[in-house]
């Protein structure tokens, strides 16, 4: 026995013994675990010019399709949605390739075993300077992760936040990419010189490279002038030829 093990016993005895009769003792509170993240389960992109599609390998692995056995299509997406759900998928796939209206949808997908899995799909379309829908991109996440033992209300919040992290980071992508496309016509360069270009600005200017990108889309839609030094810069970097006045 250690030397410190008779006195330990006697506090606690003491302790219980001066606990007023009847008294309820207080359990230590179990240990607050944080719910886990969603889990990404696949990425899509959809070029609405050329009606190509791209899964990536685990979305397709998701709904039962060999990569790479098949060009995917929206067909092929909804072929294994839940009967049920599929009408909603599609006026949402519709109204987001027709209206740019991005979206967050719920389904379930039709599994080998025949369980259904419920997934969430946040779509957010990519317009041209014009703003035409040129494409629509996206991600697939685990719709029931961490959210299985919840109440109502905390599943609707969870689900919230959810969707508006996904929309925010795929609105900051679709910002660059159209400001890449911008450039790209008004430098006469590739894409990852237009990448550099919005790098270098951002770097230039103290801003974030979605703010600089999201300033040369609405500039090149003719919602507001370009900031002053994001026109120098680009002053500079343009060809000879190009170059504003």
């Amino acid at each position: 026995m250690s030397p410190t093990s008779a006195p330990a016993r006697q506090t606690e005895t003491s302790a219980q013994s001066a606990a007023p009769a009847g008294a309820t003792r207080l359990l230590p509170s179990p240990p607050v675990t944080a719910a886990p993240a969603p889990r990404l389960l696949g990425r899509f992109r959809g070029d609405l010019a050329t009606g190509q599609w791209w899964w990536s390998v685990e979305l397709s692995t998701l709904h039962g399709v060999p990569a790479g056995s098949v060009q995917p299509t929206v067909g092929l997406l909804l072929s294994h949605v839940h009967s049920d759900d599929r009408p909603g998928l599609r006026d949402a796939l519709s109204a987001a390739a027709t209206a740019a209206t991005p979206f967050a949808q719920e389904y379930r997908v039709l599994q080998r075993d025949g369980d259904p899995r419920t997934v969430l799909l946040v779509c957010e379309p990519e317009t041209d300077a014009t703003g035409a829908v040129v494409a629509l991109s996206g991600l697939v996440v685990d719709g029931t992760a961490g959210r299985a033992g919840s109440p109502a209300a905390d599943q609707v919040r969870s689900l919230e936040n959810e969707v508006e992290q996904l929309r925010s980071a795929m609105a900051s992508r679709a910002a660059i990419e159209q400001a890449k496309g911008v450039l790209m016509v008004l430098m006469s360069c590739g894409d990852q010189v237009a990448f550099d270009l919005l790098a270098h600005i951002s770097s230039h200017t103290h801003r974030k490279v979605r703010d600089v990108a999201q300033a040369i889309v609405d500039s090149a839609r003719g919602a507001t002038a370009l900031p002053d030094d994001v026109r120098a810069i680009l002053h500079d970097a343009s060809p000879p030829s190009r170059q504003a006045s």
